[in-house]
C-alpha cells in the first residue's frame, strides 16, 4: 500500500509540472508524440481509477458510509455528475468481468471511450454463446481499436457475432433487436414542460416504428413554405412548424375522441378590450399568457371558447365552441383559393386556416370576401408582420408587403394553385 501511495504522488508531482511546462518551443512533431503520451498515461491512470471503484463497490462502501449507490458516492466525493459517475462504474464492472479489455485500458491499447463501447457490445452478448466466443468477440474487437474510434466500434460491436461465430449470429440478432423493440416500446415517453419565458421544451422517446410514422408525417411539411430564398426559417423551426401544423389539423378534423365530455377546444380568457383592440393579454387554459395580436389570429378559425370578462375580471359571456369559416363558406374558400394564398406557398387547403381580411373583432364579416386561407405559418406573418390582404379585382386575395420587405410595396400574389 505504501508503495502505491508513493507512486500515487509522484505521478501527480510530475503531472503538475508536466501541466505547467511551455509548450511553445516543440516541434510540429514533437507535440504530436507528447500528446500520445499525455493520452496514453491518461487512459493508464484511468484503469488504476476504475481498479479502485470496483473494489470499493465490492466492499460495499458506499453502502457503509451512507450513500445509496457507488454512482451517488462518488458524486459527493469528486463532485463530478451523475452522468460521469455511472459512466465510470459501468466501465469499472466491463473491465472485471473481461480482463482481456482491462490490459488492454491499463497498456492504452484502447482508451475509455472505445473500452465503453466494447463492455457494452461485450454485455449484449447472449449468455448461451458461451465464454469462448465472448472471449473471442473481446479480442476482436481490441484488435478493431486500433483503426476505429467509437463510433464505427460500436457498429462493429452489434455484429461482432458475424465475425465470431456466424453460424449462431443470425438467431441471435433477431432475440436482441426483439429485446430491443421491447424496451424501446416501454420505454416511449412524451413530455412537453414550460419554461417560463413563453417557450414550452419538447422532450421524449419513441420506438423505431413510431420515429419513422411521425417522421413520414413531418417531412412533407418540413420543405420551406415559398421559395427557399423567402423563407428564411431553419430546419429545427420547420420541423416544429409542421408539428404544430399536423394537430391543428388534427382538431380540425372533428374526429379526435371527447375530452371531459367535450370535443377537443382551447379555451381563451380574454378581457373585452382586447378583442377590439391592440394591447392587453388573453390567458390560454393551460396557464400560459399570449398577446392581442395571437388572439385575434386564434379568432380567426380554430376552435376555441371565449371567455370574455370585464374590467373588474367579471364574465361576460361563456361562449360556445364554434369554429368560424364552416360549411358552405370554407368549401367556397378552398375552391377559390386552392390553398394558402401567400405568395409563392404551396401549401394545400386542408393544411390551412381562414383568416379574416378585416378582423371579426372590428366587424368584418365572416364571408367569402372577407375571408383567405393561409398555412398556419403564413397566418403568424401576416398577423405579426404587417402584411395587409385585400382583394383584387377578379374577387382573389392580393398580398401588400410590409415596408422592410418591399420599400415600395408592391403587391404580390400567389400564382401556384392558379387554375387555367
Amino acid at each position: 500500500m505504501r508503495g502505491m501511495w508513493e507512486q500515487l504522488t509522484q505521478i501527480r508531482q510530475a503531472a503538475a509540472e508536466l501541466a505547467q511546462a511551455t509548450v511553445w518551443s516543440l516541434t510540429d512533431d514533437q507535440l504530436g508524440t507528447y500528446l500520445d503520451q499525455v493520452h496514453a498515461a491518461e487512459q493508464a491512470l484511468a484503469a488504476a481509477r476504475l481498479h479502485l471503484i470496483s473494489e470499493i463497490t465490492g466492499r460495499a462502501l458506499p453502502a457503509r458510509q451512507g450513500a445509496r449507490s457507488t454512482t451517488g458516492w462518488l458524486g459527493g466525493r469528486l463532485h463530478i455528475s451523475a452522468r460521469t459517475a455511472t459512466q465510470w462504474v459501468h466501465l469499472a464492472t466491463h473491465l472485471t468481468q473481461h480482463p482481456g479489455l482491462d490490459t488492454a485500458l491499463s497498456t492504452a491499447t484502447v482508451n475509455t471511450d472505445q473500452a465503453q463501447v466494447i463492455g457494452a457490445a461485450l454485455a449484449a452478448l447472449p449468455r448461451t454463446v458461451g465464454a469462448e466466443i465472448i472471449d473471442k468477440a473481446e479480442a476482436t474487437l481490441v484488435g478493431f481499436a486500433a483503426d476505429y474510434p467509437p463510433q464505427p466500434l460500436a457498429r462493429m460491436g452489434q455484429r461482432i457475432l458475424w465475425h465470431v461465430a456466424p453460424e449462431v449470429a443470425e438467431q441471435a440478432e433477431a432475440d436482441a433487436l426483439r429485446r430491443q423493440q421491447q424496451q424501446a416500446h416501454h420505454s416511449r415517453a412524451f413530455t412537453l414542460t414550460p419554461a417560463g419565458d413563453g417557450r414550452t421544451r419538447i422532450s421524449g422517446w419513441l420506438d423505431a416504428e413510431a420515429a419513422a410514422t411521425v417522421t413520414a408525417a413531418l417531412d412533407p411539411l418540413c420543405s420551406p413554405h415559398t421559395r427557399p430564398a423567402d423563407d428564411t426559417r431553419t430546419p429545427t423551426q420547420r420541423r416544429a412548424d409542421a408539428l404544430l401544423e399536423i394537430c391543428q389539423l388534427a382538431l380540425r378534423c372533428g374526429q379526435l375522441p371527447d375530452h371531459g365530455g367535450e370535443p377537443p377546444q382551447l379555451v381563451v380568457t380574454v378581457p373585452f378590450d382586447v378583442l377590439t383592440g391592440q394591447l392587453g393579454t388573453g390567458l390560454l387554459d393551460t396557464g400560459e399568457t399570449i398577446d392581442a395580436t395571437q388572439v385575434r389570429r386564434l379568432a380567426c378559425d380554430a376552435a376555441i371558447l371565449p371567455a370574455v370578462l370585464g374590467g373588474q375580471g367579471q364574465v361576460l359571456d361563456l361562449g360556445r365552441s364554434r369554429r368560424l369559416f364552416t360549411g358552405a363558406v370554407r368549401r367556397a374558400l378552398v375552391v377559390r383559393d386552392g390553398g394558402c394564398t401567400f405568395p409563392a406557398c404551396d401549401r394545400p387547403a386542408r393544411w390551412c386556416q381562414a383568416h379574416h381580411i378585416q378582423p371579426a373583432s372590428l366587424g368584418g364579416p365572416t364571408s367569402v370576401d372577407n375571408g383567405t386561407l393561409l398555412c398556419a405559418h403564413h397566418h403568424r406573418v401576416v398577423h405579426h408582420d404587417g402584411w395587409q390582404i385585400q382583394l383584387g379585382h377578379d374577387r382573389r386575395p392580393v398580398f401588400i408587403p410590409p415596408p422592410h420587405v418591399d420599400p415600395h410595396r408592391r403587391p404580390r400574389r400567389n400564382l401556384y394553385h392558379r387554375r387555367p
